[in-house]
C-alpha cells in the first residue's frame, strides 16, 4: 500500500529529497517504433517550470528513457514567506483551484466560513 507524500516529507528532518518515476519516457518503443527522444526535454522543462512554481530547488536531475531521478531541496524559509493569496496563486499555475479560491483570487468578498475554508486550502 501506498504512502502519502505528506506523510513521507518532513522538512525538520532533511530538506532535500530524491524522487524517482518509472515510466516510458524518450527514446525509441520497441513497440511502436516511434522515436519520443523529444520527450527528455519536456521533462527538464516542466522541473525547472515546477520548482519556480513551488518552494523548490532541483539540485540535481537524471533524465533516462525509463524513468528519471531528481534530487529536490525545500526550500522552507521561502516558502513561510508566502501569505495566502501567493499560495493560491501558485497553486492554481497548475490546477484550477476550487470555485472559493478562484473568488478569493479575484477579490471577491467573502465570508469568515469561506475565508476560513481558503485558508484551509492554502
Amino acid at each position: 500500500m501506498t504512502t502519502a507524500r505528506k506523510n513521507l516529507i518532513d522538512p525538520a528532518s532533511t530538506p532535500y529529497y530524491r524522487c524517482v518515476r518509472r515510466a516510458f519516457l524518450c527514446g525509441k518503443d520497441n513497440f511502436s517504433g516511434k522515436n519520443f527522444e523529444h520527450r527528455r526535454q519536456w521533462v527538464v522543462d516542466r522541473l525547472k517550470a515546477l520548482s519556480g512554481i513551488f518552494a523548490l530547488e532541483v539540485c540535481a536531475y537524471a533524465v533516462m528513457s525509463n524513468h528519471y531521478h531528481v534530487v529536490l531541496h525545500i526550500n522552507s524559509q521561502q516558502a513561510k514567506k508566502w501569505d495566502t493569496k501567493e499560495v493560491l496563486q501558485r497553486w492554481t499555475q497548475l490546477f484550477s483551484g476550487p470555485h472559493l479560491v478562484q473568488r478569493f483570487l479575484v477579490g471577491d468578498q467573502l465570508g469568515k466560513a469561506e475565508l476560513l475554508r481558503v485558508e484551509e486550502y492554502a
